[in-house]
């Protein structure tokens, strides 16, 4: 399993930021998918997920009505866009292979290497 994500970077408040994870090593069209996100010295935090069609997508009510997972099955691409970022979004962000029915065990998923995002005037 490899899990890459990019896209990452630093915007200002209110700004805008797509994330992506190309997938491989295993058939990414029949897993759930989230992204997942640590701050300095906190603990790993559920962003968001998404279903394996794409059809059913959840998220944290900290980011509800700001953020947006997709993907694309044909790529082997799962998206995060990202819009009027808050200072409080900065973190590392890592895609992983979970689902939102498993979170209690998202430790366990297998995760990317992450990409930063920096939200900062």
């Amino acid at each position: 399993v490899q899990l890459v994500e990019s896209g990452g970077g630093m915007v200002q408040p209110g700004g805008s930021l797509r994330l992506s994870c190309a997938a491989s090593g295993f058939t990414f069209s029949t897993y759930d998918m989230s992204w997942l996100r640590q701050a300095p010295g906190k603990g790993p935090e559920w962003v968001s997920a998404i279903n394996p069609g794409g059809g059913a997508t959840y998220y944290a009510d900290s980011v509800k009505g700001r953020f947006t997972i997709s993907r694309d099955n044909a790529k082997n691409t799962l998206y995060l866009q990202m819009d009027s970022l808050k200072s409080e979004d900065t973190a590392l962000y890592y895609c992983a292979r979970g689902g939102r029915r498993n979170i209690s065990t998202m430790k366990s998923w297998d995760w990317g290497q992450g990409t930063q995002v920096t939200v900062s005037s």
